[in-house]
């Protein structure tokens, strides 16, 4: 018999059933759908994903790369040696917001001129005179007449030659470097090719502001900040160009000649038995000075040079670059403080290869030798600061001597006692043997009168920036002092003198202590504090003696 539904029950295979499954199945996939439709309107399609720079950010990366390599080309390989007239020169073209001429005279200063508006600057760098070119002109005097001429072409070709070098420059480091950060060829092709175009665009704002009349409107820097005042106006240097001419010559010849001089000085063969020093002082920022101190240290073959100060002329930072030939020389280099030299000038010599500073008495074994030295207290530049005289001097000359006293009582006596004004070098009577100075610009000799032999040498330097201001040159001194290896005792010294500016004689003159003299009996105590020994002999000649002195 067939069973009957009871009511209300639903066949599991009925539509309603199937409904009800299906409404359910809606229900649990909501969340599904809901998800799938946020995605769908909020996430980026599959392709969009991998991050795209914008534009604007791609070009000034590539700008900046671009200036960044044309710098680092110009910075490597952009210069140029070019002869200017009698002069070499370094040009290079660097970066810059305002533009103009740099032409940097080391180690007087720097002159800038407005010759132009544009991202890039010209710098020259003035080397040396050659001696070749320079001879040439003061042996044909005719061609100052073209040298106006030649100096244009000269810096004509240079330009030329620097641009092309400079283009090269640009697009070599522009390239290089944007292979290194991009590492694909068209991406580096095309900062090397934007390279180029900055530069000539640069070039031809530069052509097109050109301003050839800039020269008579020029700012000094450094030193040269007083050349106004010393060489006078520019304009009317443009207005009477026959006498600027004429002045020109000779400023040619005279430093000529002054080069020639100091290369021909007589060479000398000493006595390996005797120490050989090279007495120097005041050299007041004459740059010919270091070439004369090389020649007589190769010719005497030297052993230890003295500067007894005023290396410099205003102590300022800007002139500290004038020392560093100091570790070219080829002998020790011994030097106490003038007073034209600053505390700053001193730190930065101290920290000069192969020079030695002497202050406050200290004492130093250099060359065989026992040195010792005290700087000058006063610093005359500084104008905000009284000057006290000799009572400044002299007690700086106790300090010296006070260390003298105590390197004798240490069993390590002094041979030589240095200090730049010879009133302070005066205190050392007694207690040294040999007391050097300078300061005065001429030479003295004599014997202080409990025996030490007091030697003031004159300018080294010729006066140095003061050589042209009087109408007699000073002359260019330095000595060589001879003292027996054994007992540091002072055989003979020679005084060399070259003419200043403009005069090209050279003069050796040998002395001899009287005691050292033919035919003279030396006493027990010669050469030593406390036997006077007034004067001296001199033999002036053009070669000295070879020889022990």
């Amino acid at each position: 018999m067939a069973r009957v539904a009871p009511p209300g029950d639903t066949p599991p295979g009925s539509p309603v059933l199937r409904l009800l499954r299906a409404s359910l199945a809606r229900v649990r996939g909501l969340p599904a759908a809901f998800l799938r439709d946020y995605r769908s309107h909020h996430t980026a399609p599959t392709s969009t994903l991998t991050h795209t720079p914008h534009p604007y950010a791609r070009a000034v990366g590539l700008i900046a790369v671009t200036l960044l390599g044309a710098w680092l080309g110009l910075l490597i390989v952009g210069s140029i040696h070019a002869p200017v007239g009698p002069v070499d020169t370094n040009m290079t073209l660097r970066p810059s917001l305002s533009g103009g001429t740099k032409i940097n005279v080391s180690p007087l200063g720097a002159l800038e001129l407005r010759s132009h508006y544009a991202p890039i600057r010209l710098d020259v760098d003035v080397d040396r005179l050659d001696p070749v070119r320079a001879q040439a002109l003061v042996d044909h005097p005719e061609r100052f007449a073209g040298l106006q001429d030649q100096v244009t072409r000269d810096v004509v070709s240079g330009t030329g030659t620097l641009a092309f070098r400079s283009c090269v420059a640009v697009v070599s480091g522009a390239t290089a470097l944007g292979l290194a950060v991009y590492r694909r060829p068209r991406r580096a092709l095309a900062a090397g090719g934007l390279a180029l175009a900055l530069l000539a665009s640069s070039g031809a704002a530069a052509y097109a502001t050109w301003n050839p009349k800039s020269v008579l409107e020029p700012k000094f820097s450094g030193l040269l900040s007083s050349a106004p005042s010393v060489v006078g106006s520019a304009r009317s240097i443009v207005s009477d160009f026959d006498v600027y001419q004429k002045e020109l010559a000779r400023l040619v010849t005279n430093v000529t000649k002054l080069y020639e001089a100091a290369s021909t000085l007589p060479a000398y063969e000493p006595d390996p038995t005797t120490i050989r020093v090279l007495h120097v002082s005041d050299i007041h920022l004459n740059p010919a000075a270091w070439q004369i101190v090389k020649s007589l240290v190769k010719q005497y073959k030297i052993d230890v040079i003295v500067d007894t100060g005023d290396t410099m002329d205003h102590g300022s930072a800007a002139e500290n670059a004038f020392l560093d030939p100091v570790a070219t020389l080829g002998a020790p280099y011994v030097w106490v403080r003038g007073n034209h030299d600053s505390a700053a000038t001193q730190k930065y010599l101290a920290t000069r290869k192969n020079a030695t500073v002497l202050d406050d008495g200290r004492a130093v074994s250099v060359g065989g030798l026992r040195i010792a030295g005290v700087g000058d207290p006063q610093f005359t530049p500084d104008r905000s600061v009284v000057a006290e005289g000799d009572f400044s001097e002299r007690t700086a000359g106790g300090k010296l001597a006070d260390s003298l006293r105590t390197q004798r009582l240490a069993g390590t006596p002094v041979d030589l006692a240095l200090a730049h004004n010879p009133v302070a070098a005066a205190e050392a009577d007694g207690l040294a043997p040999l007391a050097l100075a300078g300061h005065i610009h001429h030479r003295e000799n004599s014997v202080l009168p409990r025996g030490t032999r007091l030697m003031v040498e004159g300018s080294t330097g010729g006066g140095g920036l003061r050589a042209v201001q009087g109408k007699k040159p000073a002359p260019v001194q330095a000595s060589v002092l001879y003292l027996d290896r054994g007992t540091r005792h002072l055989q003979a010294w020679d005084e060399i003198t070259l003419g200043g500016l403009g005069l090209s004689s050279a003069e050796v003159s040998r002395h001899l202590p009287k005691e050292n003299l033919p035919g003279a009996t030396p006493s027990p105590g010669t050469g030593s504090p406390g036997t006077p020994s007034p004067g001296g002999s001199a033999a002036r000649t053009g070669t000295p003696s070879p020889g022990r002195p």
